[in-house]
């Protein structure tokens, strides 16, 4: 397999930095034999950034095993969360929706890794630099997407529905929308337009999963505890610093209000439903993660 020469480097700064600890999550967890999702495009995205040479794609290269809060606990979220939304995607995908946008794609690879009924397109939605480092190193692999993919560069904190609408959606169809990982990271000010705008744009039977976090009611020594700690002291990344500052909107409010019937999660409740994943503990990082799945009422 080759490695892509010079990445674009914007896909290893910031938010965008972000995605690459996704990936390395992805891998680790692809090649347990109890896997929870396999992603065999994830570990190359993690070798073609340049900085990211120690990260570990292996379990076997993970000191500590679940118990290490970086590559352990966390990685061990991501890929809870991965199979979760997975799962849900296919879901709405069997049961005859046949749009789905990834809102804030990042270098997740369903349009190649999932088995999508035929027909179904898939848009992912992300800025100009992470869809061009996930084009230079996708194509390196030879990979082929299972769908119709259509990547559109797009800043979500603004309009990005123009973009969506040129690339040939057909807001009068059942969509399935996916914001992982994204709404974390918004102002509330674009939340509420993309909630809004995802509204407006969804047929009846429409889906929207995505993820938030009740990140005033963290303690002090949750902000200090090992989950944070060691992102920041062993891959540079300060999540506190990189997070939407202020009060988060109440999306799920919002969609209740025109219509949607919302269910609201904690990634606990599918620990238990899979027999893998994080389980509470005491200052617990993942204590104010939440996930939320809303569908458009019927006309």
């Amino acid at each position: 397999m080759s490695r892509p020469s010079a990445p674009p480097r914007g896909v290893i700064a910031g938010v965008g930095r972000t995605a690459l600890l996704v990936a390395a999550a992805r891998a680790i967890e692809t090649h347990r034999p109890d896997a929870l999702a396999r992603d065999p495009f994830a570990a190359p995205f993690v070798r073609a950034a340049p900085d990211t040479a120690g990260w570990p794609l292996h379990p076997d290269h993970v000191p500590g095993g679940a118990a290490d809060p970086l590559w352990g606990r966390l990685g061990g979220y991501f890929a809870l969360r991965t199979r979760v939304l997975d799962d849900h995607l296919l879901a709405r995908a069997r049961s005859g929706t046949r749009q789905v946008v990834l809102l804030g794609a990042g270098l997740d690879s369903r349009a190649f890794r999932l088995g999508w009924p035929h027909g179904c397109v898939v848009y992912e939605i992300d800025s100009a630099e992470v869809l061009e480092f996930k084009r230079t190193v996708l194509d390196a692999t030879g990979a082929a997407p299972t769908a119709e993919r259509r990547a559109l560069a797009a800043d979500l904190r603004h309009d990005w529905a123009t973009a969506l609408l040129c690339a040939g959606f057909d807001p009068a169809a059942p969509t399935a929308w996916l914001a992982e990982g994204l709404l974390l990271y918004l102002p509330a000010p674009a939340e509420r337009r993309l909630i809004a705008s995802v509204a407006r744009l969804s047929a009846p039977g429409s889906s929207l999963a995505y993820e938030t976090k009740d990140l005033a009611g963290e303690s002090a020594r949750v902000r200090g505890g090992p989950v944070y700690t060691e992102v920041r002291r062993r891959l540079g990344l300060d999540l506190h610093r990189l997070f939407a500052a202020g009060p988060r909107p109440d999306s799920a409010r919002a969609l209740r209000a025109r219509g949607w019937a919302v269910a609201v999660h904690t990634p606990y409740e599918f620990s238990a439903v899979h027999g893998r994943g994080p389980r509470p503990e005491p200052d617990d990082a993942l204590a104010a993660n939440r996930w939320t799945f809303a569908t458009a009422g019927r006309a």
